[in-house]
């Protein structure tokens, strides 16, 4: 049972509307920091199933706006990878327990915060490459996965669609749509797994305003707020959470 009182909300709906402003306009990098937050105040699997609803409304409202801008060889190649890397993860849900994915989503959050740090100070270059499907495959199968596990798919996908060298407006249109084909993915194999519930539906109906809000937002925002500025405070989001759902995990 989900306890619906003021801490689901205190922290669900800035969790939503902040994983929204990044599916929406930062090319989905980031998204996970929503459920990752959210997994603070609800079991692990409520938090997934919470949250898949949600992301895949922004996913709708925010098809429209970039319609037709993405790269089609890197969105198709990324698909293909994600079926396999969807079924692993499912097989991994069904064989561990709770902690398990919560120790999962806090290495997911702290890798993400080091692999943008190295990125930033240099450590680690991305060299442009001309497009590969194998590595795409690739990329799409540890999306597939981690989008699974934690709905961080974004970091994956986004060392490949990097390597390419694409737009800002190209590579967030390309995130846009392999997401939104990815948790079409998810939902099926969630529903056979039990992570959708009664209590999981209430809580996506009762937040999915704030996904809209944030979705909207994330949509001006692309234009709007400085890159940095939004990525330093995900990693600070990031970091916290991290730390502490493995050390609820370790406990």
């Amino acid at each position: 049972m989900i306890d619906f009182g003021w801490q689901f909300f205190a922290v669900g709906i800035p969790a939503i509307i902040f994983g929204g402003i990044s599916k929406a306009g930062f090319g989905s990098g980031a998204a996970f920091v929503g459920g990752a937050i959210l997994a603070l105040v609800v079991p692990p699997g409520a938090a997934l199933g919470i949250v898949l609803p949600l992301f895949m409304l922004v996913d709708a409202a925010t098809l429209k706006p970039y319609w037709g801008k993405w790269h089609w060889p890197s969105a198709k190649g990324l698909m293909i990878g994600a079926v396999p890397g969807c079924i692993i993860a499912a097989w991994l849900y069904a064989s561990v327990d709770g902690d398990v994915f919560r120790l999962l989503i806090g290495v997911i959050c702290l890798a993400f915060v080091a692999f943008q740090l190295a990125r930033a100070v240099g450590w680690l270059v991305i060299p442009i490459m001309p497009f590969s499907a194998p590595f795409a495959w690739i990329a799409g199968l540890v999306s597939g996965f981690t989008s699974f596990v934690s709905h961080a798919g974004g970091p994956p996908s986004a060392v490949f669609l990097l390597s390419q060298g694409l737009s800002k407006t190209t590579f967030q249109a390309t995130t846009v749509v392999v997401f939104w084909a990815v948790n079409w993915m998810k939902a099926v194999p969630y529903a056979f797994l039990g992570i959708f519930s009664w209590d999981t539906l209430m809580g996506s109906f009762l937040l999915a305003p704030f996904a809209l809000i944030g979705a909207w937002l994330g949509v001006k925002a692309h234009n709007w707020i400085p890159e940095r500025l939004f990525f330093g405070l995900t990693y600070v989001l990031l970091l916290f959470t991290g730390v502490r759902l493995i050390w609820v995990a370790l406990a």
